[in-house]
């Protein structure tokens, strides 16, 4: 395995059943779409996300930075780990259709691909799209689905587009990252309060960062 190590500085971001057991919660609002970043947060580009996993004095796996502008133009591969409880999400690629891809934090260390994402940048959005290296899916939110299931995060796309995009931001106090959707304008939180094969599930539902649901902790997983 290889050694993962905290990305620190400026910004912020990021099953094997048939039937999934739904608990019971209200859906979120939608919202048009992204807002103004939150007070405290500020959203980064695939130049600042390069300068920042490769500075010098940030803890990172081993991995060849010399070159700030010719990183940029190459996916980061990183591992992602909520705050709320300390796992790294992982993608459920075993699950069964429609959840198959869940996004799901629920790993207590990283053991490799499923846990393992491109962060893709696109210069003409000023987002990025979100790369599972477990099944090679781009990650989407699942809009039309319904009850607590609604907005999940899932790795099923083959090609990017509205659904697969996220605003990714940072808060240098809290030193923890954001995801933002821009497909409904709201943040991912992981769903610590569910039961069942939805447990730590990832979904875009939450009209601000309002703590720990919402933050994240990004490893630079590049070697």
């Amino acid at each position: 395995m290889r050694r993962t190590t905290s990305v620190l500085l400026s910004l912020s971001a990021l099953l094997a059943a048939s039937a999934l057991t739904v608990p019971t919660a209200v859906a979120a609002p939608h919202a048009d779409g992204p807002a103004a970043a939150p007070a405290g947060w500020e959203a980064v580009d695939a130049t600042a996300l390069a300068r920042i996993t490769g500075d010098q004095d940030a803890l990172r796996a081993p991995l060849a930075a010399e070159n700030t502008a010719a990183a940029a133009a190459e996916p980061e591969l990183l591992a992602v780990q909520s705050a709320r409880n300390s796992r790294f999400v992982a993608t459920e690629k075993n699950y069964a259709e429609p959840n198959t891809g869940l996004q799901r934090a629920r790993s207590t260390e990283f053991g490799g691909s499923w846990e393992s994402y491109a962060f893709e940048w696109d210069e003409a959005t000023q987002t990025y799209a979100l790369r599972s290296l477990a099944n090679n899916r781009y990650v989407a939110v699942e809009k039309n689905y319904t009850g607590s299931a609604q907005n999940v995060l899932r790795a099923r796309s083959t090609s990017v587009g509205g659904w697969e995009r996220f605003v990714l931001y940072y808060n240098e106090t809290l030193d923890r990252w954001a995801l933002q959707s821009t497909l409904n304008g709201l943040f991912v939180a992981m769903e610590n309060g569910y039961t069942g094969s939805l447990q730590y599930a990832l979904r875009a539902r939450s009209t601000d960062v309002t703590g720990s649901w919402e933050e994240f902790v990004l490893y630079d997983i590049g070697a």
